[in-house]
């Protein structure tokens, strides 16, 4: 990845007004971010009312207004002061992608159990839970009466994979990891279950979860979901 991406890109995106590359960049970390998905989705609203365009989008309006130059320029004004930290950020960035490390991994507190909770599909369809859907699920392997599969796909930053768990009864804290083929272990993603779980009698919605590795999907071998004591609650080979 060639094109710097920070946490603070969010309103830039959400407006159109990151260039082609930064865009594509920013696409990237946002399956690595539950923070950043979230505060994108809270800013929608306000990107409608700024372009007069309705829903947010990701080609740059075609006139921007006063409010949009604005916020391009201070966005320009404050890249020029963080440019003295940029290589830090960077180096920890690197670090997180090379661990797989994303969405609740990178929560803390209740963070981590609310992403659970709206990809659940409780309202409408999140994207987890529509990549899913759209895609050709692998059936994997459960104990105790979990349930669940997979939906994968190559990128060229490595692997990003939709789950579906099912069956499941918390309190846990559980992760998605992938297994490459040299028994290397990278963190796809991590969750709390709240007490009453999911897919079961009286809280029947299964869990969808996403995450990426950057292991490439040819040199996996097959993904775990495990608890935080590294009990092994479901598998699915490819």
């Amino acid at each position: 990845m060639t094109a710097r991406v920070e946490h603070t890109d969010v309103g830039a995106y959400a407006l159109g007004l990151l260039e082609e590359e930064d865009r594509e960049a920013f696409e990237a970390h946002l399956l690595l971010c539950g923070g950043c998905r979230a505060e994108l989705s809270d800013l929608a609203g306000v990107a409608s009312a700024l372009n007069g365009i309705g829903p947010v989008r990701e080609e740059p309006p075609p006139v921007p207004g006063p409010a949009i130059d604005l916020l391009r320029r201070k966005r320009a004004a404050d890249r020029r002061t963080r440019r003295g930290t940029f290589v830090i950020g960077m180096a920890a960035a690197v670090t997180l992608v090379a661990g797989g490390l994303t969405v609740g991994t990178q929560l803390s507190g209740g963070g981590a159990a609310q992403v659970a909770q709206d990809h659940a599909g409780h309202v409408g369809q999140g994207p987890a839970e529509q990549f899913y859907a759209d895609g050709r699920p692998i059936a994997g392997k459960g104990v105790d009466g979990v349930s669940g599969g997979l939906v994968v796909e190559s990128k060229g930053w490595g692997t990003h994979a939709a789950l579906k768990l099912a069956g499941v009864k918390g309190p846990l804290e559980c992760e998605l990891i992938s297994v490459g083929k040299s028994g290397e272990r990278r963190v796809m993603t991590g969750w709390s279950v709240p007490p009453a779980g999911y897919g079961v009698p009286g809280s029947p919605d299964p869990l969808y979860m996403h995450g990426g590795s950057a292991t490439p999907l040819k040199e996996i071998d097959h993904f775990e979901v495990v608890t935080s004591t590294g009990k092994r609650l479901l598998t699915v080979r490819i």
